[in-house]
């Protein structure tokens, strides 16, 4: 590799606030913040939306759609057209 062309790679925290999970990796992603991790160090932390942990797909938690109202506003628009 050469040297001085590539970002920093560092241990970083991964943290979904939502699921109550985190876990340690590397990555070039930087942060102000930081987290005490289980070792006793501290590492920058990434806060994350969804994850593994909370997504639907990963959980087999599934959302309730409101299918009916969508059909009803698609056959509505559509019906405008159709005339």
């Amino acid at each position: 590799m050469k040297p001085g062309i590539h970002p920093d790679y560092h241990p970083v925290v991964y943290r979904d606030r939502s699921a109550g999970f985190a876990f340690l990796t590397r990555s070039t992603a930087v942060s102000d913040r930081t987290v005490a991790w289980e070792d006793g160090n501290t590492y920058p932390v990434i806060d994350v939306e969804i994850s593994a942990a909370s997504h639907p797909f990963w959980t087999g938690r599934k959302r309730l759609l409101d299918t009916a109202g969508r059909v009803e506003k698609f056959r509505a628009k559509y019906a405008r057209k159709a005339r």
